[in-house]
């Protein structure tokens, strides 16, 4: 199952070593989302970026509104199901969202689509939470499991 990655910190007074491990996340603004395999590789990196992010399992409905809504091209063109059809093997949005759910393909399977979804800020009265504190005590930081749907909703 895939990871959905959000940046929460910005990069004032972050160590180098934690700063490089969040470009190599390609998560270089706050807001910024990735969607990246569940892998030991991926695992370290999160762990050791874990007070400046936060995270958990994709399902393929909110990786499909991801891509609907905030899914670019290079170029800032919106990705479409026809963008889908012709520059990657998947029919549609919603097939190439269950695949990249479930781990079978990357975002990087359809040609020019931006692997960085820009996303607003969180809505409602809630918004972060504390950008300081880990989401177990009611925080925004580290791993978030299922709960990453509806953050990701209220920033889409």
């Amino acid at each position: 199952m895939s990871q959905i990655v959000v940046r929460v910190r910005s990069n004032v007074g972050v160590e180098r070593s934690i700063k490089e491990t969040l470009n190599m996340l390609n998560l270089t603004k706050v807001n910024h989302a990735v969607i990246i395999p569940d892998n030991a590789q991926y695992a370290g990196m999160l762990q050791k970026a874990k007070d400046y992010i936060t995270w958990g399992d994709a399902t393929a409905e909110m990786v499909e509104s991801m891509l609907r809504e905030r899914g670019r091209l290079i170029g800032d063109k919106p990705l479409t199901d026809d963008v889908v059809a012709s520059e990657s093997e998947h029919k549609d949005i919603a097939t190439l969202a269950k695949a990249i759910a479930s781990d079978d393909v990357s975002v990087k399977a359809v040609t020019g689509l931006k692997r960085v979804f820009r996303l607003h800020p969180p809505r409602g009265p809630k918004g972060w939470g504390g950008i300081k504190r880990s989401f177990t005590v009611g925080g925004a930081l580290g791993p978030r499991g299922d709960a990453i749907s509806s953050l990701v909703e209220r920033m889409i």
